[in-house]
Formats: C-alpha cells, sequence, structure tokens
C-alpha cells in the first residue's frame, strides 16, 4: 500500500505507483491516496452541531474521538442525493497545523484501489468554476477512465476546516 520507488511500471506493486481509494460523486470517479485513508464504514446517523455550513452534516464518535462528518456533494455544489446502501464515509487522518486531525467524507460509492503510475498521471488543467482545483492533485488514468485526484491534506485544511469555526472539543456524539 505504500508508495514504491523503483520497479517495472507494469508491475502495480513497483514503478513509481501510487495506491488511490477511489470513489463516486456525482457519476464521476474520484480518488484519494490510500494512505491517507483510516478506514471506510456505512453511513449512519450524525449529531448536528447549531451554525455549522450545510456540507457539515455533524460529528459521530468514533472510538472516543469527535470526527466532522463532511457531505462533498454539498461542499462542492454537486446537488444532493438520498443517502442508501452504497453511501459510506471515507475516513481519512491529516496533518492540521502540527496535528493529526480525523474527518469523514461522505461519497456516494467506494469503487475500488488502484495504482497509478507517473506515466497515468495528468497535471489538472486549470479551470475557473466547479471544484477547486487548489483542492486536486491531478487526473490519473485508470484504463480508459479518467479519476481525479484529490490533494486530501488541502481539502481538508483549506477546502473545509479553514471555513468552519473550531468545532467543540466537548460535543457529544
Amino acid at each position: 500500500m505504500a508508495q514504491v520507488q523503483h520497479g517495472a511500471l507494469d508491475d502495480p506493486l513497483a514503478g513509481g505507483g501510487t495506491q488511490y481509494l477511489t470513489f463516486i460523486l456525482n457519476g464521476e470517479h474520484y480518488g484519494i491516496e490510500i494512505l491517507k485513508v483510516q478506514g471506510v464504514q456505512g453511513w449512519q446517523r450524525v449529531t448536528q452541531i447549531p451554525n455549522m455550513p450545510p456540507f457539515l452534516l455533524g460529528v459521530i464518535n468514533m472510538r472516543g474521538d469527535v470526527v466532522p462528518i463532511v457531505d462533498l456533494r454539498m461542499r462542492f455544489a454537486l446537488g444532493s442525493a438520498e443517502f442508501n446502501e452504497h453511501t459510506v464515509v471515507v475516513i481519512v487522518r491529516v496533518e492540521c497545523h502540527d496535528h493529526p486531525r480525523t474527518v469523514g467524507l461522505v461519497v456516494d460509492a467506494v469503487s475500488e484501489v488502484h495504482t497509478i503510475h507517473s506515466v497515468d498521471f495528468r497535471k489538472t488543467p486549470d479551470m475557473s468554476g466547479g471544484i477547486g482545483s487548489e483542492y486536486l492533485k491531478g487526473l490519473g488514468m485508470v484504463g480508459d477512465r479518467m479519476v481525479i485526484l484529490f490533494e486530501v491534506e488541502k481539502l481538508v485544511n483549506s477546502g473545509v476546516l479553514a471555513q468552519v469555526s473550531q468545532l467543540p472539543r466537548d460535543a457529544a456524539a
């Protein structure tokens, strides 16, 4: 699951490839580095926190930690969706001001883990509107499908937490 530095490009366990957990949002495929993923769980009820932006659905108690839950569809104005048996929460852990922070990202469905090699990686074109390119690492080619790769550290720190006042530490979930 780690990034490998040397080997043949056609070997998924070697060749400079990086593994990404891919998921679906509004019919498009997205990915985040597998090393940032703590787990994937089915949708569960959240405890709502007053005066939060609509994309912050609330918090859950995960093994004693209060974890904010972010609806990525709402965060990026991709429309709302009915939560169903395919809706999942991808739990990610990132560095936030010199300490780790855990956040849940609600997605329509998880696809699979893909290794994307440097030869299959493309820079994100400079486009206005839609998902801000500052949160994107690039585009990865998986067969004939293009996967939009998030820079999860920036997404969580700048794209979510910077817009939210600090959550109460004693919020019950």
